[in-house]
Protein backbone atom coordinates (compact mmCIF):
# COMPACT_ATOMS: atom_id res chain seq x y z
CA UNK A 1 0.00 0.00 0.00
CA UNK A 2 1.66 3.29 -1.12
CA UNK A 3 2.34 5.17 1.78
CA UNK A 4 0.27 8.72 2.24
CA UNK A 5 1.15 12.34 2.16
CA UNK A 6 1.91 14.73 4.87
CA UNK A 7 -0.23 17.80 3.32
CA UNK A 8 2.41 20.35 3.79
CA UNK A 9 4.84 17.86 2.27
CA UNK A 10 7.97 18.74 -0.13
CA UNK A 11 6.87 16.88 -3.19
CA UNK A 12 10.38 17.99 -4.76
CA UNK A 13 12.60 15.97 -2.68
CA UNK A 14 10.52 13.06 -3.84
CA UNK A 15 10.92 13.35 -7.39
CA UNK A 16 13.71 11.46 -9.36
CA UNK A 17 15.92 14.39 -10.10
CA UNK A 18 15.98 15.82 -14.43
CA UNK A 19 18.96 15.09 -16.67
CA UNK A 20 21.29 17.87 -17.11
CA UNK A 21 20.72 19.55 -20.48
CA UNK A 22 22.41 17.55 -23.18
CA UNK A 23 23.64 19.48 -26.32
CA UNK A 24 21.80 19.86 -29.29
CA UNK A 25 22.86 17.46 -32.27
CA UNK A 26 24.51 20.19 -34.06
CA UNK A 27 26.38 21.34 -30.96
CA UNK A 28 27.98 18.04 -30.22
CA UNK A 29 28.91 16.47 -34.12
CA UNK A 30 32.02 17.90 -33.38
CA UNK A 31 34.89 18.07 -30.76
CA UNK A 32 34.00 21.48 -29.06
CA UNK A 33 36.57 23.91 -30.10
CA UNK A 34 36.62 22.78 -33.67
CA UNK A 35 34.81 25.89 -35.05
CA UNK A 36 36.86 28.72 -33.43
CA UNK A 37 40.17 26.85 -34.58
CA UNK A 38 39.35 26.81 -38.14
CA UNK A 39 38.63 29.92 -38.23
CA UNK A 40 41.20 31.28 -36.57
CA UNK A 41 43.19 29.23 -39.25
CA UNK A 42 40.37 31.38 -41.70
CA UNK A 43 41.61 34.63 -40.23
CA UNK A 44 45.40 34.04 -40.51
CA UNK A 45 44.85 33.21 -44.37
CA UNK A 46 42.63 35.98 -44.65
CA UNK A 47 45.61 38.17 -43.40
CA UNK A 48 48.13 36.34 -45.52
CA UNK A 49 45.66 37.18 -48.49
CA UNK A 50 45.26 40.91 -47.85
CA UNK A 51 49.08 41.11 -47.51
CA UNK A 52 49.66 39.25 -50.55
CA UNK A 53 46.97 41.91 -52.79
CA UNK A 54 49.18 44.74 -51.23
CA UNK A 55 52.69 43.08 -52.32
CA UNK A 56 51.32 42.30 -55.91
CA UNK A 57 50.04 46.13 -56.43
CA UNK A 58 53.67 47.24 -55.03
CA UNK A 59 55.14 44.30 -57.58
CA UNK A 60 52.51 46.38 -60.46
CA UNK A 61 53.67 49.56 -59.16
CA UNK A 62 57.18 49.21 -59.76
CA UNK A 63 57.03 47.32 -62.91
CA UNK A 64 58.76 44.20 -60.89
CA UNK A 65 56.48 41.37 -62.71
CA UNK A 66 58.51 40.41 -65.67
CA UNK A 67 61.84 40.21 -63.70
CA UNK A 68 61.40 36.36 -63.20
CA UNK A 69 60.77 34.97 -66.74
CA UNK A 70 59.83 31.04 -65.40
CA UNK A 71 57.62 29.53 -63.64
CA UNK A 72 59.01 27.15 -61.44
CA UNK A 73 56.51 26.55 -58.39
CA UNK A 74 59.06 24.87 -56.58
CA UNK A 75 62.38 25.04 -57.36
CA UNK A 76 61.70 28.53 -57.94
CA UNK A 77 61.36 29.08 -53.64
CA UNK A 78 65.51 29.53 -53.93
CA UNK A 79 66.59 32.85 -54.68
CA UNK A 80 70.02 33.44 -56.30
CA UNK A 81 72.35 32.28 -53.95
CA UNK A 82 75.60 33.39 -55.94
CA UNK A 83 77.07 35.95 -58.26
CA UNK A 84 77.00 33.27 -60.93
CA UNK A 85 72.60 32.42 -60.56
CA UNK A 86 72.50 36.41 -60.31
CA UNK A 87 74.19 36.84 -63.50
CA UNK A 88 72.04 34.25 -65.40
CA UNK A 89 68.79 35.64 -63.68
CA UNK A 90 69.63 38.82 -65.31
CA UNK A 91 70.31 37.92 -68.67
CA UNK A 92 67.66 35.86 -69.13
CA UNK A 93 65.57 39.25 -68.46
CA UNK A 94 67.83 41.25 -70.54
CA UNK A 95 66.13 38.93 -73.49
CA UNK A 96 62.63 39.98 -73.36
CA UNK A 97 61.08 43.12 -74.64
CA UNK A 98 60.62 44.85 -71.72
CA UNK A 99 63.87 45.21 -71.04
CA UNK A 100 64.90 46.37 -74.89
CA UNK A 101 62.61 48.59 -74.97
CA UNK A 102 62.03 50.46 -71.56
CA UNK A 103 64.83 49.26 -69.31
CA UNK A 104 67.61 48.74 -71.65
CA UNK A 105 70.74 49.26 -69.47
CA UNK A 106 69.55 49.00 -66.44
CA UNK A 107 72.26 47.61 -63.83
CA UNK A 108 72.66 44.26 -62.33
CA UNK A 109 72.14 46.01 -58.64
CA UNK A 110 68.63 47.85 -60.16
CA UNK A 111 67.72 44.40 -61.64
CA UNK A 112 67.55 42.89 -57.64
CA UNK A 113 65.68 45.79 -56.83
CA UNK A 114 62.77 44.53 -59.04
CA UNK A 115 63.38 40.65 -59.10
CA UNK A 116 62.88 40.59 -54.92
CA UNK A 117 59.80 42.33 -55.43
CA UNK A 118 58.44 39.71 -57.78
CA UNK A 119 60.37 36.38 -55.64
CA UNK A 120 58.75 37.80 -52.77
CA UNK A 121 54.60 38.41 -54.59
CA UNK A 122 55.87 34.48 -55.60
CA UNK A 123 57.35 33.41 -52.03
CA UNK A 124 54.16 34.93 -50.27
CA UNK A 125 51.95 32.62 -52.49
CA UNK A 126 53.67 29.55 -51.71
CA UNK A 127 53.28 30.42 -47.74
CA UNK A 128 49.84 30.85 -48.78
CA UNK A 129 49.59 27.61 -49.83
CA UNK A 130 51.71 26.02 -47.29
CA UNK A 131 49.38 27.86 -44.17
CA UNK A 132 46.57 26.39 -46.19
CA UNK A 133 47.40 22.76 -46.78
CA UNK A 134 49.11 22.10 -43.07
CA UNK A 135 45.88 23.51 -41.00
CA UNK A 136 42.98 21.87 -43.81
CA UNK A 137 45.01 18.59 -43.41
CA UNK A 138 45.46 18.92 -39.78
CA UNK A 139 41.81 19.63 -39.12
CA UNK A 140 40.92 16.76 -41.49
CA UNK A 141 43.04 13.96 -40.33
CA UNK A 142 42.10 14.96 -36.49
CA UNK A 143 38.24 15.30 -37.93
CA UNK A 144 37.33 18.12 -36.53
CA UNK A 145 36.24 19.90 -39.57
CA UNK A 146 32.17 21.02 -38.84
CA UNK A 147 29.82 18.88 -41.22
CA UNK A 148 29.29 20.17 -44.95
CA UNK A 149 32.30 22.44 -44.27
CA UNK A 150 34.99 20.12 -45.95
CA UNK A 151 33.78 20.95 -49.44
CA UNK A 152 34.18 24.50 -48.89
CA UNK A 153 37.25 24.66 -47.15
CA UNK A 154 38.75 22.30 -49.74
CA UNK A 155 37.49 24.81 -52.42
CA UNK A 156 39.54 27.48 -51.18
CA UNK A 157 42.58 25.73 -51.87
CA UNK A 158 41.51 24.49 -55.11
CA UNK A 159 41.24 28.61 -55.90
CA UNK A 160 44.55 28.92 -54.55
CA UNK A 161 46.21 26.62 -56.74
CA UNK A 162 44.14 28.29 -59.58
CA UNK A 163 45.14 31.48 -58.75
CA UNK A 164 48.66 30.58 -58.97
CA UNK A 165 48.32 29.19 -62.44
CA UNK A 166 46.48 32.21 -63.62
CA UNK A 167 49.60 34.61 -62.19
CA UNK A 168 51.49 32.77 -64.25
CA UNK A 169 49.64 32.99 -67.35
CA UNK A 170 49.35 37.08 -66.83
CA UNK A 171 52.97 37.05 -66.18
CA UNK A 172 53.20 35.39 -69.47
CA UNK A 173 51.60 37.41 -71.59
CA UNK A 174 54.29 39.84 -71.24
CA UNK A 175 57.03 37.60 -72.15
CA UNK A 176 55.60 37.54 -76.07
CA UNK A 177 57.35 39.58 -78.38
CA UNK A 178 56.34 43.49 -78.31
CA UNK A 179 54.88 43.62 -74.83
CA UNK A 180 56.31 45.59 -72.12
CA UNK A 181 53.44 45.13 -69.41
CA UNK A 182 51.29 41.97 -68.77
CA UNK A 183 48.19 42.10 -70.39
CA UNK A 184 45.02 43.95 -68.17
CA UNK A 185 42.40 41.59 -68.95
CA UNK A 186 45.04 38.99 -67.17
CA UNK A 187 45.87 41.56 -64.24
CA UNK A 188 41.94 42.13 -63.65
CA UNK A 189 41.29 38.44 -64.02
CA UNK A 190 44.57 37.78 -61.44
CA UNK A 191 43.10 40.26 -58.98
CA UNK A 192 39.35 39.50 -58.99
CA UNK A 193 39.91 35.90 -58.23
CA UNK A 194 42.78 37.53 -55.42
CA UNK A 195 38.96 39.42 -54.32
CA UNK A 196 37.19 36.03 -54.56
CA UNK A 197 39.16 34.38 -52.23
CA UNK A 198 38.86 36.97 -50.01
CA UNK A 199 35.35 37.08 -49.92
CA UNK A 200 34.89 33.70 -49.03
CA UNK A 201 37.46 33.42 -46.39
CA UNK A 202 34.83 36.48 -44.88
CA UNK A 203 32.08 35.07 -45.30
CA UNK A 204 32.90 31.57 -43.88
CA UNK A 205 34.94 33.35 -40.68
CA UNK A 206 31.60 35.28 -40.27
CA UNK A 207 29.43 32.03 -40.01
CA UNK A 208 32.19 30.46 -38.05
CA UNK A 209 31.85 32.64 -35.67
CA UNK A 210 28.53 32.08 -34.30
CA UNK A 211 27.37 28.56 -33.50
CA UNK A 212 24.89 26.54 -36.08
CA UNK A 213 21.90 26.72 -34.03
CA UNK A 214 22.72 30.49 -33.27
CA UNK A 215 22.51 31.00 -37.45
CA UNK A 216 19.71 29.05 -37.71
CA UNK A 217 17.17 31.37 -35.37
CA UNK A 218 19.03 34.35 -36.91
CA UNK A 219 18.26 33.40 -40.74
CA UNK A 220 14.27 33.03 -39.67
CA UNK A 221 14.54 36.58 -39.08
CA UNK A 222 16.74 37.31 -42.30
CA UNK A 223 16.20 40.67 -44.00
CA UNK A 224 15.63 39.59 -47.58
CA UNK A 225 14.53 42.82 -49.56
CA UNK A 226 17.98 44.01 -47.60
CA UNK A 227 19.90 41.29 -48.53
CA UNK A 228 19.15 40.86 -52.10
CA UNK A 229 20.54 44.77 -52.67
CA UNK A 230 23.56 44.18 -50.82
CA UNK A 231 24.26 41.14 -52.73
CA UNK A 232 23.70 43.40 -56.01
CA UNK A 233 26.06 45.84 -54.23
CA UNK A 234 28.81 43.26 -53.57
CA UNK A 235 28.29 42.25 -57.73
CA UNK A 236 28.88 45.91 -58.74
CA UNK A 237 31.36 46.41 -56.42
CA UNK A 238 33.37 43.14 -57.37
CA UNK A 239 32.83 44.89 -61.16
CA UNK A 240 34.21 48.25 -59.67
CA UNK A 241 37.49 46.54 -58.93
CA UNK A 242 37.70 44.52 -62.43
CA UNK A 243 37.84 47.80 -64.24
CA UNK A 244 40.03 49.75 -61.56
CA UNK A 245 42.68 46.64 -62.45
CA UNK A 246 41.98 47.34 -65.68
CA UNK A 247 42.98 51.16 -65.33
CA UNK A 248 45.97 49.74 -63.50
CA UNK A 249 47.17 47.89 -66.09
CA UNK A 250 48.09 50.57 -68.37
CA UNK A 251 48.81 53.08 -65.97
CA UNK A 252 45.62 55.39 -67.55
CA UNK A 253 45.50 56.59 -63.55
CA UNK A 254 48.29 59.05 -64.78
CA UNK A 255 47.01 60.45 -68.11
CA UNK A 256 43.95 62.28 -67.43
CA UNK A 257 44.40 64.28 -63.95
CA UNK A 258 41.84 66.79 -64.07
CA UNK A 259 38.45 65.79 -62.27
CA UNK A 260 35.43 66.15 -62.54
CA UNK A 261 36.37 66.50 -66.29
CA UNK A 262 39.05 64.67 -68.46
CA UNK A 263 41.73 67.08 -69.83
CA UNK A 264 39.34 69.40 -69.57
CA UNK A 265 36.07 67.87 -71.55
CA UNK A 266 33.10 65.15 -70.30
CA UNK A 267 34.05 62.95 -73.64
CA UNK A 268 37.75 62.54 -74.70
CA UNK A 269 37.72 62.66 -78.18
CA UNK A 270 40.60 59.60 -78.26
CA UNK A 271 37.59 58.16 -76.30
CA UNK A 272 37.09 54.92 -79.09
CA UNK A 273 40.17 55.88 -81.63
CA UNK A 274 41.76 52.27 -81.05
CA UNK A 275 40.77 49.54 -83.50
CA UNK A 276 39.55 47.13 -82.89
CA UNK A 277 36.55 48.46 -81.52
CA UNK A 278 36.44 46.03 -78.30
CA UNK A 279 40.34 47.13 -77.68
CA UNK A 280 39.68 50.42 -76.49
CA UNK A 281 38.13 48.36 -73.54
CA UNK A 282 41.50 46.87 -72.51
CA UNK A 283 44.24 48.95 -74.37
CA UNK A 284 42.47 53.00 -74.71
CA UNK A 285 43.37 54.94 -71.28
CA UNK A 286 41.08 57.47 -72.22
CA UNK A 287 38.28 54.60 -72.58
CA UNK A 288 38.85 52.69 -69.42
CA UNK A 289 39.45 55.26 -67.76
CA UNK A 290 35.93 57.05 -68.52
CA UNK A 291 33.91 53.82 -67.70
CA UNK A 292 35.88 53.44 -64.26
CA UNK A 293 34.61 56.94 -63.31
CA UNK A 294 31.11 56.68 -64.12
CA UNK A 295 30.85 53.18 -62.90
CA UNK A 296 32.20 54.84 -59.65
CA UNK A 297 29.55 57.48 -59.71
CA UNK A 298 26.59 55.00 -60.27
CA UNK A 299 28.15 52.32 -57.88
CA UNK A 300 28.00 55.55 -54.79
CA UNK A 301 24.48 55.96 -55.73
CA UNK A 302 23.38 52.56 -55.45
CA UNK A 303 25.43 52.36 -51.94
CA UNK A 304 23.38 55.43 -50.41
CA UNK A 305 20.50 52.79 -52.18
CA UNK A 306 21.46 50.24 -50.15
CA UNK A 307 22.57 52.43 -46.68
CA UNK A 308 19.05 54.05 -46.60
CA UNK A 309 17.57 50.29 -46.44
CA UNK A 310 20.05 49.30 -44.11
CA UNK A 311 19.21 52.04 -41.99
CA UNK A 312 15.65 51.00 -41.05
CA UNK A 313 16.83 47.55 -40.32
CA UNK A 314 15.72 46.53 -36.38
CA UNK A 315 19.03 45.14 -35.41
CA UNK A 316 21.56 47.17 -34.47
CA UNK A 317 24.53 45.50 -35.02
CA UNK A 318 22.83 45.38 -38.84
CA UNK A 319 22.61 49.59 -38.83
CA UNK A 320 26.20 49.87 -37.44
CA UNK A 321 27.21 47.54 -40.55
CA UNK A 322 25.71 49.43 -43.59
CA UNK A 323 27.20 53.04 -41.50
CA UNK A 324 30.76 51.50 -41.89
CA UNK A 325 30.23 50.96 -45.10
CA UNK A 326 29.42 53.97 -46.62
CA UNK A 327 31.78 55.36 -44.30
CA UNK A 328 34.29 53.62 -46.24
CA UNK A 329 32.91 53.88 -49.47
CA UNK A 330 32.71 57.85 -49.29
CA UNK A 331 36.34 57.60 -48.31
CA UNK A 332 37.17 55.71 -51.24
CA UNK A 333 35.65 57.90 -53.65
CA UNK A 334 37.48 60.79 -52.15
CA UNK A 335 40.63 58.74 -52.52
CA UNK A 336 39.93 57.61 -56.05
CA UNK A 337 39.97 61.54 -56.81
CA UNK A 338 42.96 62.55 -54.87
CA UNK A 339 44.82 59.62 -57.29
CA UNK A 340 43.74 61.32 -60.19
CA UNK A 341 44.67 64.63 -59.30
CA UNK A 342 47.75 63.46 -58.11
CA UNK A 343 48.52 61.26 -61.57
CA UNK A 344 48.65 58.28 -59.24
CA UNK A 345 51.74 57.93 -57.32
CA UNK A 346 52.31 54.54 -55.85
CA UNK A 347 51.59 55.45 -52.25
CA UNK A 348 48.12 56.87 -53.36
CA UNK A 349 47.49 53.88 -55.76
CA UNK A 350 47.82 51.58 -52.81
CA UNK A 351 46.04 52.97 -50.35
CA UNK A 352 43.34 53.46 -52.92
CA UNK A 353 44.11 49.26 -53.67
CA UNK A 354 43.80 48.81 -49.94
CA UNK A 355 40.96 50.46 -49.48
CA UNK A 356 39.45 48.86 -52.14
CA UNK A 357 39.81 45.20 -49.86
CA UNK A 358 38.14 47.13 -46.63
CA UNK A 359 35.42 48.58 -48.45
CA UNK A 360 34.89 44.92 -50.18
CA UNK A 361 34.94 43.12 -46.92
CA UNK A 362 32.38 45.64 -44.91
CA UNK A 363 30.62 44.98 -47.87
CA UNK A 364 29.98 41.04 -47.36
CA UNK A 365 29.86 41.54 -43.42
CA UNK A 366 26.80 44.20 -43.66
CA UNK A 367 25.59 41.43 -46.43
CA UNK A 368 26.06 38.62 -43.29
CA UNK A 369 24.57 40.74 -41.04
CA UNK A 370 21.14 41.20 -43.41
CA UNK A 371 20.84 37.03 -44.10
CA UNK A 372 21.81 36.25 -40.29
CA UNK A 373 20.61 39.40 -37.72
CA UNK A 374 22.30 39.64 -34.25
CA UNK A 375 19.46 39.89 -32.04
CA UNK A 376 19.70 43.23 -29.89
CA UNK A 377 19.99 42.44 -25.86
CA UNK A 378 17.64 43.23 -23.48
CA UNK A 379 19.74 46.54 -22.45
CA UNK A 380 19.37 47.44 -25.74
CA UNK A 381 23.13 46.66 -26.52
CA UNK A 382 23.90 44.89 -29.77
CA UNK A 383 26.14 41.91 -30.12
CA UNK A 384 29.27 42.37 -31.83
CA UNK A 385 29.88 40.84 -35.82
Amino acid sequence: MAKKRAIFEDVSAAQPAKPAPQAGVIDRAKPAGARGAIRLWLMSLFALVCVMIVVGGMTRLTDSGLSITEWRPVTGAIPPLNAQMWAEEFEKYRQIDQYLLVNRGMTLEEFKVIYWWEWGHRQLGRVIGLVWGVGFLAFWLSKRIPTGWTPRLLGLGALGGLQGAIGWWMVASGLNEGMVTVASYRLATHLGLAFVILGLIAWYTFLLNRSEADLIAARRAREGRLFSSTTGLMHFAFLQILLGALVAGIDAGRGYTDWPLMNGVFLPPELLAMQPLWANFFENPATTQFIHRKAGYLLAAFAVVVWLRGRKSSHSATRAAYNAMILVMAAQIGLGIVTVLYAAPWQLGIAHQATAVLLWVLIIRARHLAQYPRFDSLRGQGAKA
